[in-house]
């Protein structure tokens, strides 16, 4: 893994933020594609036979960020999922094929709600880094001042 040595001033403080602000952007732009995800479930296409809304992932990297050293998270890529479609037969429908099935989303919306959570829970853990990060930071000038 590559390491690159801090600029002078900036601490293991600042490291925690800009590590904890890192992680809360790209959980926050998972929870996001999750609610389009959940919010698509169900959608069909818009002419016979055409393809639904495909689910899409979210895939992360891992940088280091030159100012502060600081190892960070990234959103590497948001793809849609290469899995196949559900269908169901229902030669009433307007998406309906030729032989009256109707292509659905392959969305699990179960899997998408865990996913939100799981999320939504590292959010709250890089917000708790924050906090314990700023109140350190805090002490330290106390410190300095006294």
């Amino acid at each position: 893994m590559l390491r690159i040595a801090p600029v002078s001033g900036a601490g293991p403080l600042v490291q925690a933020m800009a590590t904890a602000a890192s992680g809360m952007s790209t959980q926050a732009t998972r929870m996001r594609v999750a609610a389009e995800n959940i919010a698509n479930a169900q959608s069909t296409a818009a002419v016979p036979g055409g393809d639904p809304y495909r689910r899409k992932l979210v895939t992360f990297g891992q940088m280091v960020d030159r100012g502060t050293g600081a190892e960070l998270v990234r959103l590497d890529n948001v793809r849609s999922d290469p899995r196949g479609f559900r269908t169901v037969y229902d030669p009433a429908h307007p998406a309906a094929d030729e032989r009256g099935y109707v292509k659905l989303p392959n969305v699990d919306p179960l899997i998408e709600q865990a996913d939100m959570r799981t999320a939504a829970r590292s959010y709250e853990a890089s917000i708790s880094v924050m906090q314990q990060a700023r109140t350190l930071y805090s002490k330290t000038l106390d410190i300095l001042r006294s």
